[in-house]
């Protein structure tokens, strides 16, 4: 599914250049559960941003289930990363001024789904976090985990091949980390692709399998 071959993101200091990644090379199946881990500063979010789309390498190739990146215009660019990749993230992103139901109905809003389409499927996706009860609720009326769970149910409710978290459970208490860790899980085995990106060991050694990135070079790591 993810393919990236001697890929490098290059940015320009003063009269230096600094490899943020550096001949990066990986792939990761259709199913798979990855850990990518390191330090800060080790280029994670860059290869977290170039897998998503939201950014593109400077060298090397990134190829998307058997697609070159390179190939697509920025207009199919936004429409994978809105149908194909779910995205979640450290500080959840969620819009302080809506609901939980009206921030996990956001993407379909943007996908033009009917509106009877769309509550369905709301419902269905904040019900597969535990979370129905609070769909009502504005972000700062729930709890961190809460928050955390509406934005796994705005990815899930696209429906991705491909989830993408960034430090999930970074902003989050150790039971509540794991309550969160526990969601990942049960994602992967309905057959998810999931790529977890952590600084943290003991979320990493959760995955299948855990890539480690060290000043923009990548290596695997036996689990």
């Amino acid at each position: 599914m993810i393919q990236l071959k001697e890929v490098s993101k290059i940015y320009t200091i003063g009269d230096e250049c600094v490899y943020a990644l550096d001949h990066a090379s990986m792939q990761i199946k259709e199913g798979e559960f990855v850990s990518i881990i390191g330090p800060s500063g080790s280029g994670k979010s860059t290869m977290m941003n170039i897998i998503g789309c939201l950014d593109t390498a400077d060298e090397g190739e990134y190829i998307l289930d058997g697609i070159s990146i390179e190939q697509y215009s920025e207009t199919e660019l936004a429409r994978i990363r809105n149908k194909k990749i779910g995205f979640i993230f450290q500080n959840f992103n969620l819009l302080p001024k809506l609901t939980a139901e009206e921030n996990v109905e956001l993407p379909l809003i943007y996908q033009r789904i009917k509106t009877s389409e769309r509550r369905k499927r709301v419902r269905e996706a904040l019900e597969k976090v535990e979370l129905s009860h609070r769909m009502h609720h504005c972000p700062t009326e729930l709890s961190g985990g809460q928050q955390q769970r509406v934005a796994i149910a705005r990815a899930l409710v696209t429906a991705p091949s491909l989830f993408l978290a960034d430090e999930p459970t970074g902003n989050l208490d150790s039971k509540t980390g794991v309550e969160i860790m526990k969601l990942f899980h049960e994602l992967h085995e309905m057959g998810n692709t999931i790529v977890l990106i952590t600084h943290d060991n003991g979320v990493a050694d959760e995955a299948e399998r855990k890539i480690r990135i060290h000043d923009g070079k990548v290596k695997e790591v036996t689990v």
